[in-house]
């Protein structure tokens, strides 16, 4: 059937916001507390892309730590994608439920193995009937070079450990460690088992970090994404099981019918999971997600930096629109909006909230960052990383590879690329971006008289502007040096 009409799709770069009178006297007084899902709450409203240039354990630390929020990818096994999440969930903790321990019969050689697994440099040491006997330092092994002497010769023996009853408060194991001048202070029960483990570089930690984002035992919040396809299941379970606090459904078409297989399943297996799907464009894409069962739907088809899927397939909904659609149903809901893509600065953010989002998820400004995974390499005299979609030729190539798949001329010419493969410039500091983003949206929020993201959503209005109007925004008639 023809469309006899046509509606216009705006992006980011087509409106602004109209400045209204504010109250806000500084930008400090302007909150960004927002919601990630129907029951997670964030104290910044930006999301790491789950991409494989992106985000693995180093970024999701850096965006939980600064009171965001980490998605880890899922091209890779289950087992590394379990090790990524652990490695976030035991960063930091209130208390440490479940310390690793080593048994008397462990060697220096189980010491270095479990060490290097884990990145940690030290272990509770217990004997057969799992009580502590002792703890065993990197530093405690530092000029050991027999690896097959047993730790319980070199390690520091119980009667010189300070424990407590698991019940000690956190300020009295703060004063308890600051007064014995010690690092560690494990939790013993009555039966002399070590069933937690208190630090003061955690401790420390948590003041370092104020705004950092914990779930009810005191660990960083972490996502994982999963498919619709072959173990999503299996790996759904597992990382569950290693902690994390939201599975991302996530594929290019998420308005299809094996999103909301998978959706639908996942609910059915798993129960009350934080369950967050796209990517979708349209009213009626997050309606169905949201009738399915999801606690927040990702929004976004095509706008990405390194996304070619309008191009190639001729299908999207430029951003600005997409988001406005899909908060039409979503918000009736309450259920949370991700924007995904398109965000190229600090109003872009501003303005995606301003639309209905709760959150934005960015990708190409966190790959140059230090934390994200891949090398820092030099190209024609500066420092750039590695970029590019889920849907580029390299990664569809990786994911072949993993699958153990045979990749031959035929697989090849079947492929068709829904994105690029590029590099972007080195950025520093993943907190650097962010404080950005953030100090920008404080400001953007005051322009439009907004104390909250709430009050964002209830008092923004957009105007839509020319491409001179645009050309106007930008730095002009003079000669920029910085």
């Amino acid at each position: 059937m023809i469309q006899r009409s046509i509606p216009l799709g705006l992006t980011y770069d087509d409106v602004l916001l109209v400045p209204k009178k504010t109250p806000v006297a500084s930008r400090q007084d302007v909150s960004v507390v927002t919601s990630l899902s129907r029951h997670l709450r964030l104290n910044i409203p930006i999301v790491s892309a789950n991409q494989d240039t992106v985000t693995e354990s180093m970024m999701a630390i850096a965006m939980a730590r600064e009171g965001g929020f980490g998605i880890i990818h899922r091209f890779m096994s289950i087992e590394q994608q379990v090790a990524e999440v652990t490695k976030v969930k035991r960063w930091s903790h209130v208390v440490v439920g479940d310390p690793y321990t080593l048994t008397t019969a462990s060697t220096l050689r189980d010491f270095h193995r479990r060490r290097e697994h884990y990145g940690i440099t030290s272990f509770l040491v217990v004997d057969r009937a799992e009580r502590l006997v002792g703890i065993v330092t990197a530093r405690d092994v530092l000029f050991e070079d027999d690896l097959d002497t047993p730790v319980e010769k070199v390690m520091t023996p119980k009667s010189r450990i300070v424990t407590a009853a698991p019940t000690i408060s956190l300020p009295e194991a703060k004063q308890l460690l600051h007064q014995r001048r010690i690092e560690k202070l494990p939790l013993v029960d009555r039966d002399g088992k070590p069933v937690g483990l208190i630090t003061m570089q955690d401790i420390l930690k948590r003041e370092q970090y104020p705004n950092a984002v914990h779930d009810k035992n005191g660990r960083l919040l972490v996502g994982a994404a999963i498919g619709v396809k072959d173990d999503y299941v299996e790996r759904a379970k597992a990382l569950l099981a290693a902690g994390t606090d939201a599975l991302v459904l996530d594929i290019a078409h998420g308005h299809s019918d094996s999103a909301l297989r998978a959706i639908r399943e996942i609910r059915e297996k798993f129960g009350d999971v934080e369950l967050i799907a796209g990517n979708v464009a349209t009213a009626a894409g997050a309606a169905d997600l949201i009738k399915a069962g999801v606690d927040a739907v990702k929004v976004g088809v095509g706008p990405g930096a390194a996304c070619t899927t309008r191009v190639v397939t001729g299908a999207g909904v430029p951003q600005l629109t997409a988001i406005m659609d899909c908060a039409s149903v979503a918000t009736k809901h309450r259920v949370p909006l991700i924007a995904d893509g398109g965000i190229q600065s600090s109003g872009d953010v501003t303005k995606a909230l301003a639309a209905g989002a709760s959150t934005v998820m960015c990708g190409n400004l966190f790959a140059g960052t230090d934390e994200s995974p891949g090398s820092l390499v030099t190209r024609a005299g500066r420092k750039v990383k590695v970029f590019r979609g889920m849907a580029s030729r390299g990664a569809a190539e990786q994911r072949v590879r993993r699958e153990h798949r045979q990749l031959d001329d035929t697989t090849f010419n079947e492929m068709v690329p829904e994105g690029v493969e590029a590099v972007v410039p080195y950025r520093g500091s993943a907190r650097d971006i962010i404080h950005q983003l953030v100090g920008g949206l404080r400001s953007g929020m005051s322009y439009c008289g907004s104390r909250t993201i709430d009050e964002l959503h209830e008092q923004a209005e957009f105007i839509q502007i020319t491409e001179a109007g645009w050309k106007e925004s930008l730095p002009h008639d003079a000669e920029v040096t910085s």
